[in-house]
């Protein structure tokens, strides 16, 4: 009896021991604190936008599936591709042609895709000029400069170059300004004549702008009453989050449960809206940008001379 009655009182202990054990095993798996999942998000708004409202997040992921997480911008889009090259990421909010990027040279693999909007699941990009430019069409901008977002943006270079090419119109100059609102300040400042930008709808209840205007309101409220749009590129899936190729398939169903809760909920909405304008998730697979695959094929667009860009 005193026995059973001693094993009672330590069996609390015991288990304790055997917890702490365990954990110490475990230390430095993906997933524990010296070891954390790394979510890295595409550099097309300002990087402290990003990891200000990002904490949220990773919050509530850590809470609902016991990992612990850490969130990144990196500098450029070609440097998130070669992260999952490198082993330095796990998941990624990423662009779409990005992704198409990371799939095809280390397999990376597009589990949920983002909901804007008026659930828009799809998007498109945009040109867009001064209304005293003297540019009406896609075709005016021929001999005149241009801003695009960067080398591997679908929105912000990839599809309007492929429009611009098929319609002969030839830029006198062209520059990359590394974000869609960047793009957005250099029309507005007449730095450049006319630029290429993601496109999205107004809002269906009040008519204001979401398009990467948007961005640029609280520094230029008149951005929509200088700054106009001449046309649209092809519709196109709308960004994925990637999971890399060799993430145990437990821990990724557990990952995008969690993202699926989040913006669900309040402070999910609002802090994924804050980031990239996001309204939802929904479950997606590689095979819906097939579409675009064959577009860029159509193109003659080559990955690997994007990448040297």
């Amino acid at each position: 009896m005193k026995l059973a009655k001693y094993l009672l009182f330590l069996s609390p202990i015991i288990i304790f021991i055997i917890a702490i054990s365990f954990r110490q095993l475990n230390e430095g798996s993906l997933g524990s604190y010296t070891h954390p999942i790394r979510i890295y998000f595409t550099p097309s708004v300002d990087a402290n936008r990003i990891s200000f409202n990002a904490k949220a997040l990773t919050d509530f992921l850590h809470k609902e599936t016991g990992y612990y997480y850490t969130t990144a911008v990196p500098a450029s889009y070609i440097a998130l591709v070669e992260a999952f090259g490198t082993g330095k990421v796990e998941v990624a909010a990423i662009n779409t042609f990005s992704y198409l990027m990371a799939n095809a040279k280390y397999g990376a693999e597009a589990r949920l895709r983002i909901v804007r909007e008026g659930n828009e699941t799809s998007y498109k990009g945009q040109f867009i000029t001064r209304y005293d430019s003297g540019i009406n069409s896609i075709k005016d901008i021929n001999g005149r400069s241009m801003a695009y977002v960067d080398p591997s943006s679908t929105s912000g270079y990839i599809l309007p170059k492929a429009m611009l090419d098929s319609m002969g119109v030839k830029p006198s100059e062209t520059v990359f300004a590394m974000r869609h609102d960047n793009v957005v300040i250099m029309v507005y400042q007449g730095q450049v004549d006319a630029g290429a930008t993601y496109y999205a709808p107004p809002d269906s209840a009040t008519g204001e702008i979401m398009d990467a205007r948007m961005r640029v309101l609280k520094q230029f409220p008149d951005v929509a009453k200088k700054v106009k749009i001449i046309g649209f590129t092809q519709d196109i899936p709308n960004d994925p989050w990637v999971f890399r190729k060799d993430m145990k398939e437990s821990m990724k169903e557990e990952i995008i449960k969690a993202l699926l809760d989040f913006v669900k909920t309040p402070e999910g909405k609002k802090s994924l809206f804050d980031i990239y304008d996001i309204t939802g998730l929904i479950q997606t697979k590689d095979s819906d940008y097939d579409g675009l695959r064959k577009l860029l094929e159509q193109q003659h667009i080559n990955f690997e001379d994007l990448m040297k860009k």
